[in-house]
């Protein structure tokens, strides 16, 4: 697909100094464009589509990214996500010859964590990843911007930022999903985010409060918070499972003394905790109402919010209104592998969890709810999947998320 008669890059950054950088692409289309070097930028991966990756070497930190969308010789509708499938725009469409201005913010982060004070624990210099960490976009030296649907792209800007950063702690239901067709509502979000705020998802398939801690997962999020920042915290899926002995935390004692001991670690850095109950599996029962198998931890998260004043978003309760009103025939859509997954998302069932959070977070959280963009939505009248496509990424290798 044509890219536009060009494809502009410019870098500046007030605090690092960073030099700019401009690229003039012409009219090429991806499949002319270079392919990405370490260290430089290019085209990731392409796809017979016309969609395509496309990657910038750079540091840590926030960055806006400015694009302009259209081409004067043809319609399109595109759709970005960035990093490992955050989604930022869905179907921006520009008539032939029209150009359209979008904007948003995108946290990059890598592994590394500040080295110790001689005496101190020694923990090791980086977060713990696996081969799905590594695969992914989430953890590397670079931005990764993914145009899909029919994406014409005539100018990218990039530029440091400043703003306050959402940080999300929790399991597969909320972490960056590398691969179609699994998606969390962490990755549907930011698009129902303005562009002054930016989430920084740092949550793990299969993880728990503990492994959370033991992964150095949270010493990185706590190295990078500042005060004023927020941190969503949402465990329970993996917490629960007594066969995994060396993380399972009961709902009466130990769960709620760990979701304490993070509120603790981000009140003592002035960020503002706010806690997230866990997404129910989708499991009916003969009158069409979804069982309970998460119930003793979504209380617990309750009983803690309001002992300890922090706002609560009730995904729980709202997941199960969701489901119930598609019902067992239609739910199934809402859900990986087409339904044969009962815990994972794909992109519509993330998209109305995610709904479902940015309503909450409107409503309860006055701080936040000027950055909401989307904020009609009604649990009990969710759209029904063909009236909410989403333009898949491109095709990789399947993985299942850990956790279940």
């Amino acid at each position: 697909m044509p890219l536009g008669t060009a494809l502009a890059l410019a870098l500046t950054a007030s605090t690092t100094s960073l030099p700019a950088i401009d690229i003039d692409l012409g009219s090429k289309t991806p499949q002319q464009m270079p392919a990405y070097h370490a260290g430089g930028n290019g085209v990731e991966r392409r796809d017979p589509s016309g969609a395509f990756l496309y990657s910038v070497a750079l540091p840590e930190g926030i960055y806006r990214v400015t694009l302009t969308l259209g081409d004067r010789r043809s319609a399109g509708k595109t759709t970005v996500k960035a990093e490992s499938r955050r989604l930022f725009l869905r179907d921006v469409v520009t008539r032939r010859g029209q150009m359209v201005t979008r904007s948003f913010l995108v946290d990059v982060r890598n592994a590394h964590l500040p080295a110790q004070p001689a005496g101190a624990p020694r923990f090791g210099q980086s977060v713990l990843l696996d081969e799905r960490d590594l695969a992914s976009f989430s953890w590397d030296d670079k931005l990764t911007l993914e145009f899909l649907g029919q994406p014409r792209v005539a100018a990218i800007h990039i530029e440091q930022a400043d703003a306050p950063r959402l940080f999300l702690a929790g399991d597969s239901t909320v972490a960056d999903q590398y691969t179609e067709p699994f998606t969390s509502w962490g990755q549907m979000l930011p698009a129902m985010l303005g562009d002054h705020v930016v989430v920084a998802n740092h949550a793990k398939s299969g993880a728990t409060l503990k492994s959370f801690i033991a992964q150095l997962r949270f010493s990185k999020v706590l190295t990078q918070v500042r005060a004023g920042d927020w941190l969503f915290i949402q465990f329970g899926h993996n917490d629960q499972k007594a066969e995994w002995p060396m993380t399972y935390l009961d709902p009466e004692l130990t769960y709620p003394a760990y979701l304490r001991s993070y509120i603790a670690e981000a009140r003592r850095r002035g960020v503002h905790p706010v806690l997230v109950t866990s997404p129910e599996r989708r499991n009916f029962d003969e009158g069409g109402k979804i069982k309970d198998t998460l119930g003793a931890y979504a209380a617990a998260v309750r009983k803690v919010a309001a002992e300890e004043d922090v706002p609560l978003i009730d995904l729980n309760r709202d997941s199960i209104a969701i489901m119930e009103a598609l019902g067992p025939d239609v739910s199934p859509r809402a859900f990986a592998e087409n339904g044969k997954d009962r815990t994972h998302n794909n992109n519509y069932g993330a998209w109305l969890f995610a709904a479902a959070i940015a309503r909450q977070v409107h409503d309860k959280i006055p701080e936040l709810a000027p950055y909401v963009m989307l904020k009609d939505f009604n649990p009990a009248h969710p759209p029904l999947p063909d009236a909410l496509p989403i333009a898949p990424s491109i095709p990789l290798e399947e993985n299942k998320p850990d956790g279940s």
